[in-house]
C-alpha cells in the first residue's frame, strides 16, 4: 500500500513537473560542460549552427526520456505524423507576423534599411534559432504548460506559462517590463494556443523560429535584446521605443503586442470553440 500511495504520489502533474525540472537541469549542464571544452572556432560561423543543432538535439532526448521514463508514454507532442505540414504553416505563419510587425513599425516612421549583408551573416542566427526555439518550445509548452494544464486546468496553465515565459526574457540584455510584458501577451499566449489547437509543439515551433530569425537574421533587429547582422541593415531610429521596441528589440513594441496578440487571441477563440480546453486533472492527445 505504501508503495501504492509513493507511485500515486510520483505520478501526480505536481510531481512531474519538478522532475522535468532536474531533467531540464541536467541537460543545461551538459550543453554547458560540452561547449566549454569545445575549441573556440565550434563558437563561430558555421560551428554555430552545429551548437544550435546539438542543443536542440539534446532536448527532443530529453523530452523523448522524461515522457518514456517518469510518464511512461510515447512523446506524442513530438511524433513525426503531420509535423511536415504544421511546421511549414508555423514557419510561415510566424514570417508573415514579423514582417507585418516590421511593415507597421515602417509606416510610423522607426525602420529604414540603409544597406544589406551576404549570406555569410546568417550562420550565428540559424544557430541562435535552433537554441531558441526548439529547447524553448519543449520546456515551456512541451513540459510546463503541459504539466500545469492537467494539474489545474488550460485557464491556469494558460496564464502561468505566459507569465513565467515573459518574467524569464528579463534576463536579457536591455529588457524592461514592458517587454516581459509583451513577450507574455504575444509569445506566451500565442504559442500556447497553437499547442492547444493541435496537442503537438510542431507548429509552435514553426512561429517561434521564424519569428525569431525574421527579427534577427532578414530585418536585422535585436532579438530579445541580442544584437544580431541579418540581411539587411536598418538605420538607427530616433522613434518613440514605443514604436521600435528599443534596445530589447521590436518584440517590445506596441505594433508586435497588437499584432501578434491580436492573433494569439484568434488562436485561444479557435481552441475554445474546438473545446480543446480542459479542466483539472484532465488528460489530451495530440488531435489526429
Amino acid at each position: 500500500m505504501a508503495a501504492d500511495r509513493i507511485e500515486r504520489r510520483a505520478r501526480h502533474p505536481g510531481a512531474e513537473l519538478g522532475i522535468a525540472m532536474a531533467f531540464v537541469g541536467v541537460t543545461l549542464v551538459a550543453l554547458s560542460l560540452v561547449a566549454r571544452v569545445l575549441p573556440p572556432a565550434w563558437h563561430e560561423g558555421v560551428g554555430r549552427i552545429v551548437l544550435g543543432a546539438l542543443a536542440a538535439a539534446a532536448f527532443v532526448a530529453m523530452y523523448v526520456a522524461f515522457c518514456r521514463i517518469v510518464e511512461r508514454r510515447p512523446p506524442r507532442e513530438l511524433v513525426p505524423a503531420g509535423a511536415a505540414i504544421e511546421l511549414g504553416a508555423g514557419l510561415a505563419i510566424g514570417l508573415v507576423l514579423f514582417s507585418t510587425v516590421v511593415a507597421a513599425i515602417w509606416a510610423l516612421g522607426g525602420y529604414r534599411v540603409i544597406g544589406h549583408n551576404g549570406m555569410g551573416v546568417l550562420p550565428p542566427v540559424i544557430g541562435m534559432v535552433l537554441v531558441s526555439a526548439i529547447p524553448e518550445e519543449i520546456v515551456f509548452r512541451g513540459l510546463f504548460f503541459r504539466l500545469i494544464e492537467r494539474w489545474l486546468g488550460s485557464g491556469a496553465a494558460l496564464a502561468l506559462s505566459a507569465a513565467l515565459f515573459g518574467a524569464m526574457h528579463l534576463l536579457n540584455p536591455g529588457a524592461t517590463w514592458l517587454a516581459a510584458v509583451a513577450i507574455a501577451l504575444e509569445a506566451g499566449v500565442m504559442l500556447a494556443a497553437l499547442y492547444m489547437l493541435t496537442r503537438r509543439l510542431w507548429a509552435a515551433i514553426g512561429v517561434h523560429a521564424a519569428w525569431n530569425f525574421a527579427q534577427g537574421g532578414i530585418y536585422g533587429i535585436a532579438v530579445s535584446g541580442n544584437a544580431t547582422r541579418g540581411l539587411l541593415v536598418p538605420a538607427p531610429s530616433d522613434a518613440s521605443p514605443l514604436v521600435t521596441g528599443g534596445a530589447f528589440g521590436a518584440e517590445a513594441s506596441l505594433p508586435a503586442i497588437v499584432v501578434a496578440t491580436a492573433f494569439g487571441a484568434a488562436m485561444l477563440w479557435l481552441a475554445w470553440r474546438r473545446g480543446c480546453f480542459v479542466g483539472r486533472g484532465m488528460r489530451t492527445e495530440p488531435l489526429s
